[in-house]
């Protein structure tokens, strides 16, 4: 479900699972929500407190397939 906030719909995190991603370290742990509506949340782990990244399906999909080509590694 979501609400609107300030002109902008977000959605309700409450009863939102999270999963911890398996590549997760102690220094950089990210967590996914799949939300109604096939919108998926993306939080930094360590600092709950600040709002998660919202991915609609098509946004999520461009995303996945950025980290698996390496388009978000840092340059060495």
């Amino acid at each position: 479900m979501t609400r609107e906030r300030k002109g902008r719909m977000t959605p309700d995190f409450t009863g939102a699972r999270w999963f911890k991603s398996s590549a997760s370290s102690v220094t950089g742990c990210v967590e996914v929500a799949h939300l109604p509506d096939g919108l998926v949340a993306l939080r930094d782990s360590k600092d709950v407190s600040k709002p998660p990244h919202v991915f609609n399906r098509r946004e999520w999909h461009a995303f996945l397939t950025g980290v698996r080509n390496g388009e978000f590694e840092l340059p060495v």
